[in-house]
């Protein structure tokens, strides 16, 4: 069996995911997705002009050792844009073998460790009362654990994943409008006095059984952040996300030594390197990789068992970034991993998604199950994606009041 053609897809429906299809000499075929938020062209580039020449005529079953031969063989290693471009070939390799086995990938991975897995939404207000309605709103549908960020009184504009205004839809946080991004003002102080206590009013609004989740998205320095975990702990917060920059892991060492609050870190992360002293030191609780970004499934399972042995659970990046196909490579790792925790859930199933992107996997009562069908479970509509072509998009970036750019 030799792989005799490959083609990358950038587009859909109000994103520009990357698609890769992998075909073989005997019909049959895998997908993988390469989207890089807001630089998706990239990872499509470097599969188009580098990856795929070497791709052709390779025996698609020998997965660990192409992807060995595109991450050793390349001088330079890592990086999203590499990781991304290299994950996209390794879930359509995995995709192959699952369909040649006539399995679904999980079995190929040592079966099911459970038969639902729990994922969170994500809610948001411009106010408390307005993320209260979402959290009621996801509450009534049954998830059993929420994302909750707020808009913060006297903010200049409004902070990270938070709306401007109510009731706003899809993609709130990529701007299509051009390739500059957009400025968000933030200030610390504002923030550090109102977080805790309406981390609380959520809880004893919705009593102690909801896992409360909060992403603090790197805007803390490490002082600060120790402070915030510490004043959290009596909400019994699920997990505080990256409430410091990924670089530093030193800073996390401060925030532990401080504070019992769960700590959940690293989807910017691209490699168990990135990430292999933060588990083995134990001083995190969850390890945010994706699929896509940490080189494919190949390489985030290494993650996930070099996790396991040290008390550390899965928590698998989940934003509107990841197509239905990398969605669909990390459930079928969340149905096998040991210790699988949670799964970051943005609802794709519009009927545009679900046409260019068919498949019969499930979400109810706030568990995701993964479909019998071979493979991912997940197919791909050539015709449908003639519909769609790139369109450039930014995310913001962040600056303090006195113009200093800060972390996004």
């Amino acid at each position: 069996m030799k792989i005799s053609d490959a083609k990358v897809f950038v587009g859909g429906p109000g994103k520009n995911y990357v698609t890769l299809k992998i075909m073989t000499d005997q019909g049959v075929y895998g997908l993988g997705d390469a989207t890089l938020n807001n630089r998706e062209t990239l990872p499509a580039a470097y599969l188009q002009d580098y990856l795929i020449p070497n791709l052709i005529g390779m025996d698609p079953r020998n997965s660990e050792d192409i992807w060995q031969f595109f991450y050793r063989g390349a001088y330079f290693r890592r990086g999203p844009i590499s990781m991304a471009a290299f994950g996209a070939i390794d879930m359509a390799l995995w995709d192959i073998k699952g369909k040649l086995a006539n399995m679904p990938l999980y079995q190929l991975f040592g079966g099911k460790s459970r038969d639902g897995a729990m994922v969170y939404a994500h809610s948001t207000g411009v106010d408390l009362p307005d993320l209260m309605d979402s959290v009621e709103s996801y509450v009534e549908q049954g998830y059993k654990a929420v994302r909750v960020q707020c808009g913060i009184p006297g903010m200049p504009t409004a902070s990270y994943a938070v709306p401007e205004e109510k009731n706003a839809g899809g993609d709130y946080i990529t701007d299509f409008s051009g390739i500059r991004p957009k400025t968000e003002i933030w200030d610390t102080d504002r923030y550090m006095r109102f977080m805790p206590g309406a981390l609380a009013e959520i809880r004893d609004r919705f009593g102690p059984d909801l896992k409360i989740l909060h992403d603090v998205h790197h805007r803390l320095l490490p002082r600060e952040a120790a402070e915030l975990a510490k004043a959290v702990e009596p909400v019994g917060l699920y997990w505080l996300e990256d409430p410091t920059p990924a670089e530093d892991q030193d800073a996390i060492r401060l925030i532990r030594q401080h504070s019992t609050t769960p700590l959940a870190i690293g989807e910017v992360f691209n490699s168990i390197w990135e990430c292999n002293k933060l588990i083995e030191n134990e001083l995190i609780d969850f390890i945010r990789i994706a699929v896509t970004y940490a080189g494919g499934i190949t390489h985030a399972k290494r993650v996930v068992d070099l996790a396991g042995q040290h008390h550390v659970r899965t928590g698998f990046h989940g934003a509107p970034s990841h197509s239905p196909i990398s969605m669909a490579a990390q459930h079928h790792l969340n149905a096998w991993a040991p210790n699988f925790g949670i799964q970051e859930y943005l609802v794709l199933g519009t009927p545009e998604c679900d046409a260019l992107f068919p498949s019969e996997h499930k979400m109810r009562d706030g568990l995701f199950y993964v479909s019998e069908a071979p493979g991912l479970g997940v197919d791909f509509d050539e015709t449908e994606a003639k519909r769609y072509e790139y369109k450039p998009g930014s995310h913001p970036v962040v600056r303090l009041e006195d113009g200093t750019l800060w972390n996004y």
